[in-house]
Formats: structure tokens, C-alpha cells, sequence
């Protein structure tokens, strides 16, 4: 018998309710990387719900707002003893709601909710894979670039690293024939650049996210930056919790070609022992191409989609994105 919907009630989401959202998402295998929860509430503080019924959480969703031409529903859940009651539903209109007057609207559906979303008026746009490495903690710090024509980078002279002020000189420096770029981590990334390269392949400007992001403590973050100090590419890998264990996750990832994603790529797997995650549009083969390369496995699939105008994204350049809760 269906429980009373009077019962029920919806929420912002609360700072001390991070930690059960966070250990549902574990629950379900969206494997959530530390502080994911935190930036998608910050992101939007009126865009992560709580559903309570009778004073007890049983469910929550995000559906947040970058701008009026772009939001971003996820983190849909219920908990598994009270579905099939109708508040899912509920949850589900009222994201809807917060986002009605926002002309697009994106999400990752799972397969089996494809057809439950094109209900809503959302359209398939393009496939997301999950890949995973299970990296072993003697892996060596190099890898091999057979088989991906990487033979077009190669390391900077000392002198060139250490006039790069705040590199850290065991990353490395890399050469593209005819331009420098510079691989920068932490502090030394110029974030305006970083911005705007981010901006360029995305469906809208994400300045708030992307800043808590990228400073977030848990993790690192790497860019490559050339002398007039121009992004092209970086990427970010976080420690996530998987069903079982702990892990880590990398996106976003995205560069100009792939011989510098695999460069960056290269770089975040380094003292990142155990499994790791990363997930790629399905558009861009290349991704597949040097994801496959490296030793990783496809685990499991999603359709992007989109209600209202499907943005005309670059995303031959994307070879991660930051998550499948906020795309």
C-alpha cells in the first residue's frame, strides 16, 4: 500500500547531511569523490534537496542551476525500502521545478532509465563510459607511448623547468615541436586561463564549481600552460569511495590533442596506486583509443541527455569529464 505523500516532505540540503548523501551515493556505485557533495551544494545552495518522511531522510536530488542557460540534474536517490511510493516523483518535479526556467537541462541516465527521461522531453545526446585501471603499487613512474604516437613531446631542459615559477621540478616539463607548455600543478595554474579553456568546452561558464573543484585539498590538479599563458589542457584526480574500499577518480580531463591528455593522464596516475576511474564521452574515440592503451576497462555505460537545445560541444578535446552528477 502506497504511504501516505502528506507524510513527506522536501529540503535544502543541510551541511551536517553531506555524510549520509555521500555514503547513499557509495551505496549506489556512484563511487562520489571526497568533497563532491560539499561543491555541488556550494555550487547551488538552493539545488540539493533532502526528502524526508516523517522526520527520517529517505532520498535526495541535485538539480542545479550554473546560469539561466544551463543546469544540471543528478544525484538521484531513494533509498531502496521506500521506492515505489511515489517520492521519487516528487523529488524528481521538484528539481523540474527549480530548473523550469533554465533552457537546457542536462543529465546522465543510466540505461535502464532512458526511456523514463524521454518521457520528460529530455534527448539522447551522446554515450558516457566508465573506465578503470587497477594501477599496482610498484607501478613504475613512466609509461610505455607505443601505439600512441607520443613520439612528438619530449622533456624541457632543466633551466627551462626551474624558470617556471611554483613548477614542481619532479613533474616534469614537456615540448610540443615549435611551443613550450609547462606542466603546473597547485598554486602556479593561472586560474582565469583555466577558466576560460574550461568555458570553451563546456555547455556554459562554471565559475563557481570549477574554483571549489579545482582548490578542493583532496587531490591534485595539473595544467599545461604555455608561455603567454594559455591553457592547454588539464585534469584532476580525487580519492573516491567505491562500493568496497577506496579509489580514485580523475576528470575532468581535457586537452587539445591526445598526446597531451595521455601526457597529463601519465602524470595524475602517478602515486595513485588501486583502482582508478575515469569517465569519457563516448563522441570522442580518441579517448577510448588512449584510455584502452593504457590498460583500462570499460565498467559501465551512460547516455548524456539533454531537454531543451543540445549544446554543440568540442568534445574531440574530452577526454574525462569532472562527474556524472554535474556533467
Amino acid at each position: 500500500m502506497t504511504v501516505s505523500a502528506a507524510r513527506f516532505e522536501i529540503r535544502p540540503l543541510a551541511e551536517a547531511q553531506i555524510p549520509l548523501v555521500t555514503a547513499w551515493a557509495r551505496q549506489e556505485g556512484f563511487t562520489p569523490g571526497s568533497g563532491d557533495v560539499a561543491i555541488y551544494r556550494q555550487t547551488d545552495c538552493q539545488g540539493v534537496w533532502l526528502g524526508w518522511l516523517d522526520q527520517t531522510p529517505i532520498g535526495c536530488i541535485a538539480g542545479v542551476r550554473y546560469n539561466a542557460d544551463y543546469g544540471f540534474i543528478g544525484l538521484f536517490i531513494v533509498r531502496p525500502d521506500q521506492r515505489g511510493h511515489g517520492y521519487g516523483i516528487q523529488l524528481w518535479r521538484h528539481a523540474l521545478e527549480h530548473l523550469s526556467d533554465v533552457r537546457c537541462i542536462g543529465l546522465e541516465a543510466a540505461q535502464d532509465r532512458i526511456s523514463d527521461y524521454a518521457s520528460w522531453g529530455f534527448q539522447p545526446a551522446s554515450t558516457t563510459r566508465r573506465w578503470q585501471l587497477e594501477v599496482p603499487a610498484d607501478a613504475p613512474s613512466g609509461l610505455p607511448t607505443a601505439g600512441l604516437g607520443l613520439s612528438g613531446l619530449k622533456p624541457s631542459s632543466p633551466a627551462a623547468a626551474r624558470t617556471a615559477a611554483g613548477v614542481s621540478p619532479d613533474l616534469g616539463d614537456w615540448l610540443q615541436p615549435g611551443s613550450s607548455l609547462i606542466l603546473v600543478t597547485a598554486a602556479a595554474i593561472p586560474e582565469a586561463a583555466l577558466q576560460a579553456y574550461d568555458a570553451s568546452h563546456e555547455a556554459t561558464p562554471r565559475p563557481h564549481f570549477l574554483r571549489d573543484w579545482l582548490r578542493h585539498p583532496a587531490g591534485t590538479v595539473l595544467a599545461l600552460i604555455d608561455g603567454e599563458q594559455r591553457c592547454h589542457g588539464f585534469g584532476r584526480i580525487r580519492p573516491c569511495q567505491l562500493p568496497q574500499g577506496q579509489g580514485w577518480r580523475i576528470g575532468p580531463l581535457i586537452a587539445d590533442s591526445p598526446q597531451l591528455a595521455d601526457r597529463l593522464l601519465q602524470q595524475l596516475l602517478q602515486d595513485h596506486p588501486g583502482a582508478v576511474l575515469i569517465d569519457a564521452p563516448g563522441a570522442n574515440p580518441a579517448a577510448a583509443e588512449l584510455l584502452r592503451c593504457r590498460g583500462f576497462a570499460v565498467v559501465g555505460e551512460t547516455l548524456r541527455m539533454y531537454r531543451g537545445p543540445i549544446p554543440t560541444l568540442p568534445l574531440q578535446d574530452v577526454f574525462g569529464l569532472a562527474c556524472l552528477e554535474l556533467g
